[in-house]
């Protein structure tokens, strides 16, 4: 390339500029070379004072020093090039203020919105849009889950900002160190447990699925218990769990949950916790054995805090087979529940040691569907939230579920919910049975906008099928039920729970 050339002349000057506008850096090459210079000087004067003998001569015009004076000049010249030395090699730029750093830290955080709306269009594909730029921590078989501070989150705190309630764009997160906190930020200490859940925290199936990953942690990392919870809904802070879910909670973790409402706080300041832990995904990554052992912890605390036996043999009321029909009041209840019940009280007659209990879930307090469910061998109930309280049954118990019309093409993946709880739980989903029967909708059977008069449907019967569904359910428990009482003779029982 010719040397005159303005690509050249752009080159060299961009160059020279870089050269000019540099500060001075603690690893310049020039600077390696002064300090080699200096050490060179100092060993050279070290070996002149070892052969320095200062004797009176006739010549000399000068009066000569004494050793000591000598290493006295030695000295105080040796610190002065030392001084000098140190003094270049360590510029403000190479020393930095400690508190100077730290506000650089604290100018350097940038608070995200929470929902990120390019992810709105796809909100279940992996729930990316909450907290979208963060990872989970992923272990074989166990919960996904986020946790500040830790190794992945290079030791930084969790700090959230913002209390809207109708757009999760709204609100925000960062991270920062503990030393450089956000401008104004106030630290909270303790856990925090922190949820986000794609649905709500008042229909039970919706929060506990929400809830029941902080349960796993909890096992796993020796029974800790939360200060605080952060409750999230797209975003969007919530405020209260519904009673059934609350109720559980304080059963499980031995205290009531507070929901942290941020009361005091400012929209725009800064929330950080002394430690967190966030959950976006459910039950997601769970294996199934480690699913049954934390339903089988709620179970326990369930029961220990209703005062119910943890033992179906130390409990007098329990009977043999307990078969409850736990009924629904509006949508999807039975249209003729007399019938419905005289179906299974007729099949139940047939068995010894069968006894039918009739219950409506809206009718139960907490602690009434707990001791309902420890009587419990085979759930009848139709589809509905009141099938989350299968898990408080024994493990190995029996469910049985009933859909309106218009459900298996149209519902979607969801119906099935009531068959993953029944697998995670330990429980044994026995089928369903679908009302080929109902309202008509005035779009073709396979038109979406059928669902809308679908869903909230009322449920027939079928005396044939379910007198014959009910018989094998029921002597397929009974013949497990002998095996069982062989199996477990002289056994001890269980009396406590993970987490005493």
């Amino acid at each position: 390339m010719n040397k005159y050339s303005p690509s050249f002349h752009r080159h060299k000057s961009l160059k020279q500029e870089k050269n000019i506008m540099l500060p001075f850096s603690c690893y310049s090459p020039k600077l390696s070379l002064y300090i080699l210079a200096t050490c060179v000087i100092l060993l050279m004067l070290l070996q002149i004072r070892s052969l320095h003998t200062v004797l009176p001569t006739s010549s000399s015009p000068l009066p000569s020093l004494s050793p000591s004076a000598s290493w006295s000049l030695f000295q105080q010249w040796q610190n002065l090039v030392l001084n000098r030395t140190l003094a270049a090699a360590s510029p403000v730029n190479c020393i930095q203020n400690p508190d100077s750093m730290n506000q650089k830290l604290r100018d350097s955080i940038t608070f995200l919105p929470l929902k990120d709306l390019r992810f709105s269009n796809l909100p279940l594909d992996g729930h990316t849009w909450f907290m979208s730029s963060m990872y989970d921590t992923r272990e074989e078989g166990e919960v996904q889950y986020q946790q500040f501070p830790s190794e992945p989150s290079k030791g930084r705190l969790l700090c959230l900002k913002g209390r809207d309630t109708h757009d999760g764009s709204w609100n925000y997160y960062a991270l920062a160190w503990p030393e450089a906190l956000p401008t104004n930020a106030t630290q909270m200490k303790g856990l925090t447990f922190v949820s986000y859940n794609h649905y709500n925290y008042d229909n039970i199936w919706h929060g506990l699925s929400a809830v029941m990953p902080f349960v796993a942690w909890h096992r796993k990392n020796s029974c800790e218990k939360p200060t605080r919870w952060v409750l999230y809904h797209w975003g969007e802070l919530r405020f209260k769990m519904g009673t059934w879910l609350n109720l559980l909670m304080e059963a499980t973790f031995g205290q009531a949950p507070y929901i942290e409402e941020f009361n005091g706080v400012d929209d725009d300041q800064p929330v950080c916790f002394e430690k967190a832990v966030v959950m976006r995904h459910n039950e997601g990554g769970m294996s199934r054995e480690r699913r049954m052992e934390v339903y089988d912890q709620m179970r326990c605390k369930a029961r220990v805090y209703c005062n119910v036996s943890l033992d179906r043999r130390d409990s007098r009321e329990r009977p043999d087979i307990g078969m409850t029909l736990l009924m629904r009041s509006g949508a999807r209840s039975f249209r003729n529940e007399t019938a419905v019940i005289g179906v299974f009280e007729k099949e139940c007659k047939k068995v010894k040691g069968c006894r039918l209990m009739v219950a409506y879930s809206n009718n139960l307090t907490f602690c009434q569907q707990v001791k309902q469910m420890s009587l419990t061998d085979i759930l009848i109930s139709p589809h509905g939230a009141q099938l989350t309280n299968m898990f408080l049954m024994d493990r190995n118990s029996s469910v049985m579920e009933f859909y309106p019309k218009g459900w298996l093409k149209l519902a979607g993946v969801g119906q099935y919910v009531y068959h993953w709880i029944a697998s995670w739980s330990g429980m044994r989903h026995r089928g369903e049975w679908r009302d080929p029967n109902g309202e008509s909708c005035p779009y073709s059977d396979e038109d979406h906008r059928c669902m809308s008069f679908y869903k909230n449907g009322l449920i027939g019967y079928n005396e044939t099928h379910f007198a014959e569904w009910a018989r094998n359910v029921l002597n397929d428990v009974q013949t497990k039920r002998f095996e069982e009482e062989g199996t477990k003779n002289g056994t001890a029982s269980t009396k406590t729970c993970d987490c005493n």
